[in-house]
This record gives structure tokens, C-alpha cells and sequence, in this order.
């Protein structure tokens, strides 16, 4: 077994899951990373990872990746769960079908590969899963629909998460980016926010980072929000 710390890194190809392999493996962290374009496999290869090319909306994909990450390796520490874009249009002219794809993409993206990873973390005594969520997943934006929905969903998963394996050391918690440089700019968005910018990748991958280190033992079950001060509650 190998004595370096190992991350596992979904829809990791490009925007803030690139960006937090980026800085996990400047951390010292062996990455392995999942995406369905091919990004994360080539991204991998340069952080001296291994990387696997298919979908975290298939459980035959994901058991390859958990599969080869232990071969290699024989732990996982941290797991960071981003996600691609889920249906948007006017809440009434939503379909069955594109409320089903939402959940797939912004809910059972983190479930699926939580079932296989969270037993090898409860064996280890010790693991960190993080999830990268939405500012709007508790002031619901129109904009966002089905990422609002499913990822208030999240919230509840993670909080059922953390009384279930708190205990084993297994911790859960979700990052909240607001306005973040992977999305297309617009001076309205950024007038939206209180710092007057857009966030950067960078700086949800360093909040991942934190998450993922022996500093946050003692977080579990939380929703962090990285928004420039966008929304705030008590």
C-alpha cells in the first residue's frame, strides 16, 4: 500500500474538478481522474496519475476508476465529485425526462461513487469526500433550476452522510461556488456580487484542498459557500 495520500477526482477534465486535481497533486496527492471527454485521462498523465475516460453516470465507469485507483495504489483518501450542466428551461416546460437527467447529473453523481469509495474509506479509519454543489442550492435561482432542486437534495444526502460514517472518520461536506471564471461572464452577474468579480477555479480548488487535508478533521456535513459574498445566511 502505497504511503502518499490519493484522490479521486470525477468529471475532472476541465473547470474547477481540473483545477482541484491541479492543486491536490501540487499538495502531494496521487490523483486519479474520471471524464467523458478524454481531458481528465491526458490531465492525469501529466500530474503523474492514471485517469479513466467515461461517465460518472455510469456505475461500470466508476467501478474502473475505484478499481484501478486501488490497484495501483491500495487507498483513497479524498474524493471530489464535480459535475457537467443539468437541463435548464421555465419550471413548467420541464420534462419528466430532463428532471430524471438532472438528478443523474447533479445528485446521483455523488451517490454513485460515494457507495463504492465510502467502505474502503470506513476500513482506512479515515477519508474526506467533497462535493462541488451550487451557491443557489438554498436561494433557488430560475437560472438554475434542476441544479437548485437536486443539489438541496445534496445537502440532505451529505448531512444523512456525515451522521452515518462521522463516527469512522469518514467526513462529507459541499463547496458552494457562486460566479465562478469556468462560466461565460456577464457584467450583470458580476455587479451581482458583493466583491465585484467573479471567482476564480483556483480558488474552489484551494477550499477542495482544505477540505481534503488533515486541517478540516473536524468539518463534516457542511455547506460552504465560495460566492463572493452572494448569499449569506445566519
Amino acid at each position: 500500500m502505497s504511503s502518499d495520500k490519493v484522490a479521486i477526482i470525477t468529471a475532472g477534465g476541465s473547470g474547477m474538478g481540473a483545477a482541484s486535481a491541479r492543486r491536490l497533486a501540487a499538495d502531494g496527492f496521487k490523483v486519479a481522474i474520471l471524464s467523458s471527454s478524454g481531458k481528465g485521462e491526458a490531465l492525469a498523465q501529466e500530474l503523474g496519475g492514471t485517469g479513466v475516460t467515461g461517465s460518472n453516470q455510469s456505475n461500470d465507469d466508476l467501478k474502473r476508476l475505484v478499481d484501478g485507483t486501488l490497484e495501483k495504489w491500495g487507498r483513497i483518501d479524498a474524493l471530489v465529485n464535480s459535475a457537467g450542466h443539468g437541463p435548464r428551461a421555465p419550471l413548467l416546460d420541464i420534462t419528466d425526462e430532463q428532471w430524471h437527467t438532472g438528478m443523474d447529473v447533479y445528485l446521483m453523481n455523488v451517490i454513485r461513487p460515494t457507495r463504492l469509495v465510502a467502505p474502503i474509506m470506513q476500513k482506512q479509519k479515515s477519508g474526506a469526500i467533497i462535493n462541488i454543489s451550487t451557491a443557489w442550492a438554498f436561494e433557488p435561482s430560475p437560472m438554475f433550476p434542476t441544479s437548485a432542486v437536486f443539489r438541496a437534495g445534496l445537502a440532505a444526502y451529505t448531512k444523512l452522510f456525515a451522521d452515518n460514517f462521522a463516527a469512522d472518520n469518514v467526513r462529507m461536506n459541499n463547496v458552494l461556488p457562486g460566479w465562478i471564471d469556468s462560466l461565460p461572464a456577464t457584467e450583470e452577474r458580476r455587479q451581482s456580487v458583493p466583491m465585484q468579480r467573479y471567482g476564480k477555479s483556483e480558488e474552489i480548488a484551494a477550499t477542495v484542498a482544505f477540505l481534503a487535508s488533515d486541517g478540516a478533521g473536524y468539518i463534516t456535513g457542511q455547506n460552504i459557500r465560495v460566492d463572493g459574498g452572494m448569499t449569506r445566511s445566519v
